[in-house]
């Protein structure tokens, strides 16, 4: 560089240049990594509420390459000239040593006041800086719009080169992955008691989409079935004893379901012919709904919507009965267990102070995963004693103890061939979680 040009800048003229440069450099820093680091979900509802800087950030976001490659190039173009400027001004007073102390210099003022510090204020506050910077990144673009497009597009180029996925869609799973992601962060302050039951909610109602009716059926084996074939007064006796408002109805085996009564239509039929003489059961009995065991939970929840109805029977592939599923099935995978006055105590979980669970052999292994934290597969058996016989490949004797998954399951009781309750001893690690 000529020295006569060094002179002619004065300590004065540069001095201000410089700090000018840093305040740029250090704006730069934080539109950067606010574009980068704000939250397109709040932005788009702020927008909605009518937040128009919101809508500007988004605007912003839909375009985030050519923002970030046009604050990275002003960031950039300012540094360089206040490193410039300093290193004119101190070499004319310094001479070559003058290249030395402007390096460290600038260095320093650099990473501390231009990078480091804005930087971190907008990563702390990304939505907060986002929206505050958003009319003058507008103003920034439109000014480097040419020269970041260009940039932006020949970072793409290269890119491309390198087989890197340069589309902005994001694959449904990882739509998914950032859901999840949100939902295991919420309610991380301790003080939030609420937190956990939330969490538990949220997850549930991702994972509609990921089972079937089968996991939250009632098990064929468990269902109140009538046959319609007996006289109204047996039929009235056994309605009166189940503690369900609809049932079932069958003819011959239990396979060939004929219909479903509603209590309450059946009681309605008898008071309106002041007494079962008059009545026919197949008058008050609705078409049963049969639906495939490979039904996924949120396909039949918006069936149960569409058809006003909250009752389904579910049949395997070769059309037998294989349970029966409710409105209320699907809003307990979500909820967790709805129990009113009528409900039987059917849960069957006893923990005891030894750190073991007794259950019944027809609890269902989700529930005893979500209510108690464990993590036995689920996609093995439904029940706990299915999982018990999948793995012991026989029936198992009263007393018998087997480990596996690092669980160990005591055989308490045994009806026929039946698993009807078991101890079940988690590992000590949960134990102790």
């Amino acid at each position: 560089m000529d020295p006569e040009l060094q002179f002619d800048l004065p300590i004065s003229v540069a001095g201000p240049l410089v700090l000018i440069c840093l305040a740029l450099g250090a704006y730069m820093s934080a539109a950067e990594t606010a574009v980068t680091g704000a939250s397109r979900p709040r932005m788009h509802r702020l927008a909605q509420q009518g937040n128009r800087r919101a809508t500007l950030v988004n605007r912003l976001l839909d375009r985030k390459d050519e923002a970030v490659s046009a604050v990275l190039l002003g960031n950039n173009v300012v540094n360089i000239l206040s490193a410039s400027l300093t290193t004119a001004v101190l070499t004319a007073i310094f001479g070559a040593a003058g290249v030395v102390y402007a390096t460290i210099i600038v260095g320093i003022l650099v990473v501390v006041f231009a990078e480091v510090m804005p930087k971190t204020w907008a990563l702390l506050r990304a939505d907060r800086v986002a929206l505050m910077l958003a009319p003058s990144l507008v103003v920034t673009l439109a000014l480097l719009g040419p020269a970041a497009r260009a940039i932006a597009a020949v970072s793409r180029f290269f890119l491309g080169l390198l087989r890197v996925r340069i589309d902005r869609t994001p694959d449904a799973e990882e739509h998914a992955d950032v859901l999840r992601g949100a939902i295991e962060l919420h309610g991380q302050d301790l003080t939030d008691l609420a937190a956990p039951a939330e969490k538990a909610m949220l997850r549930s109602v991702l994972d509609l989409g990921d089972h079937t009716v089968a996991d939250v059926m009632t098990h064929r084996g468990a269902v109140a079935l009538i046959d319609a074939d007996q006289p109204l007064d047996t039929i009235v006796n056994e309605v009166l004893a189940s503690p369900y408002t609809r049932i079932p109805f069958y003819r011959g085996e239990a396979d060939n379901i004929v219909g479903v009564v509603h209590a309450k239509d059946l009681f309605r039929a008898v008071k309106a012919a002041g007494g079962t003489a008059g009545v026919k059961i197949d008058d008050v009995m609705t078409a049963p709904w049969f639906i495939p065991e490979s039904t996924i939970l949120f396909d039949q929840l918006q069936a149960f919507r569409a058809r006003h109805e909250h009752f389904a029977i579910v049949v395997d592939e070769y059309g037998a009965l294989h349970g029966i599923v409710t409105l209320e099935d699907i809003i307990e995978e979500i909820t967790g267990d709805i129990e009113d006055e009528h409900d039987a105590v059917k849960r069957g979980i006893v923990p005891r102070d030894d750190g073991s669970v007794v259950c019944r052999g027809d609890v269902p292994i989700r529930d005893l995963n979500r209510e108690l934290g464990w993590g036995l597969p689920e996609d093995v058996a439904i029940t706990i004693a299915g999982l018990v016989l999948h793995e012991a490949r026989r029936i198992p004797e009263v007393g018998q103890t087997y480990a596996f998954y690092g669980f160990r399951f005591e055989i308490l009781k045994r009806e026929g061939t039946r698993i009807a309750e078991l101890r079940v001893m988690p590992p000590i690690d949960i134990q102790a979680g």
